[in-house]
């Protein structure tokens, strides 16, 4: 098998991105907003990106704490294979741009605190124009080294955010350096005509001011799907990447994200009452739960064709009960909520989440969230959101395991109390 090799190394931390400038990647800010833990009631809140977390607790002594080797070999176990699927870029409005078929081979050597990941990617070339009439030419794949993970790096430069149970993670990346070789040189393989970009490719900024990795596993088999917001250098979405990767040795078909449904109906899954728990875990601090909380959310339609979303989260020790109600108004495939937030919805039962303007909500000293949301199977999904302080740095991440609610009879079938009105739910509690 023919192949092309480039070695993907970050650029250096000496050059920050435009206007999140981190006064230190080792530090960490929490904002009054999610970190002030308040005596039993209801706190309602007019930003939807505020609708993550129910009773955060700020303790200093936890954001020295490295991530523990355990964990680290943990995190690698769920990594390591041999991985094959496809490459999805949307713009904001989740109109599909590109798609390739990738590989991916991952490793490890050393032991103890001096182990290593060893990430190799490989992106299926397009056949060239020198190919002879009637002859198969032999698929040609591209193949990039990517940067190597440590126990150094994934405190200090890539911030994960582990859940070992829920077999999920959230790092960031310092540049998008990455994934413009990748695009540029993955996608346009020996066609390359000295063009910009090919048709229907975009290329990232150089120097974006975000670039996100939420990644959640399939609960029914092993597959992944790896997601990534790209914000340019105004704090504007950029465009949305997905990697879905099956694990396996053998000749495995790609999984794609082919959209079962048109594209009218991607928010028709979406709609109704979700029941479930959450749990937020702290950057840099690996195995350490920092909130529980139990959530019902729901989103629905009114006649007027304006989507309604109310998000009730009540914490485990049942001291702090958060409701978050907005309304947003949808277009094509891209919902514009009221408090400036946005959801893409894209196919394969996937959807994701930013704020329309992250720098209006750094210069508000405001925090922010990135979602990422995977419908796999009819009333089951999972959401992973990343929180970033008023500064642009990830201080923590939250996992969501929900169930839809089905109407039997005039009640729903699950735990009636937990799916009543917010003002009652504060009632009852």
């Amino acid at each position: 098998m023919a192949s092309i090799c480039h070695s993907l190394s970050f650029p250096s931390l000496s050059k920050p991105t435009s206007f999140l400038t981190p006064k230190s990647l080792t530090q960490v800010h929490f904002p009054r907003s999610i970190s002030t833990a308040r005596p039993c009631k209801t706190r309602p809140t007019d930003s939807p990106s505020s609708a993550t977390t129910a009773g955060v607790q700020d303790d200093p002594k936890t954001n020295s704490l490295p991530m523990s080797v355990d964990n680290l070999h943990r995190f690698f176990d769920l990594n390591i294979g041999k991985w094959h699927g496809s490459f999805h870029q949307f713009d904001a409005s989740g109109k599909l741009m590109q798609k390739v078929s990738t590989r991916l081979s991952v490793s490890s050597y050393g032991e103890d605190e001096l182990i290593s990941l060893i990430q190799t990617l490989y992106i299926k070339q397009p056949p060239t124009s020198t190919s002879i009439s009637g002859y198969d030419e032999e698929p040609e794949w591209a193949e990039y080294k990517i940067k190597e993970t440590n126990m150094f790096t994934v405190d200090k430069y890539q911030q994960i955010v582990f859940f070992p149970d829920e077999r999920a993670f959230a790092l960031r990346y310092q540049t998008a350096g990455m994934l413009e070789t990748v695009l540029r040189q993955g996608v346009l393989g020996e066609d390359d005509t000295g063009e910009e970009s090919p048709r229907n490719l975009k290329l990232p900024s150089r120097l974006p001011s975000i670039v996100c990795e939420n990644c959640l596993y399939s609960q029914e088999k092993d597959r992944r799907a790896r997601a990534f917001h790209i914000m340019d250098p105004k704090g504007v979405l950029e465009m949305l990447l997905i990697f879905l990767e099956d694990r396996g040795d053998g000749v495995l078909s790609h999984p794609s994200l082919d959209s079962i449904t048109r594209d009218a109906n991607r928010i028709l899954p979406f709609l109704g009452r979700w029941k479930g728990h959450s749990i937020t875990k702290r950057s840099g601090v690996y195995g350490s739960t920092i909130a529980e909380a139990d959530t019902v959310a729901l989103l629905e339609m009114d006649d007027m064709g304006q989507l309604i979303q109310d998000i009730t989260s009540t914490s485990d020790q049942r001291d702090v009960t958060t409701n978050v109600h907005w309304t947003g108004n949808i277009a094509d495939n891209l919902i514009t909520f009221d408090g400036g937030y946005q959801i893409t919805l894209l196919p394969g039962g996937m959807y994701m989440g930013c704020p329309t303007d992250i720098a209006k909500s750094v210069a508000e000293s405001k925090s922010f969230h990135l979602e990422f949301c995977w419908l796999e199977a009819p009333g089951k999904r999972q959401r992973l959101v990343r929180t970033y302080d008023v500064e642009g740095l990830a201080v923590s991440s939250t996992y969501f395991s929900e169930t839809k609610l089905h109407l039997v009879r005039g009640a729903y079938e699950y735990d009636v109390i937990l799916v009543v009105t917010p003002y009652l739910f504060k009632i009852l509690n």
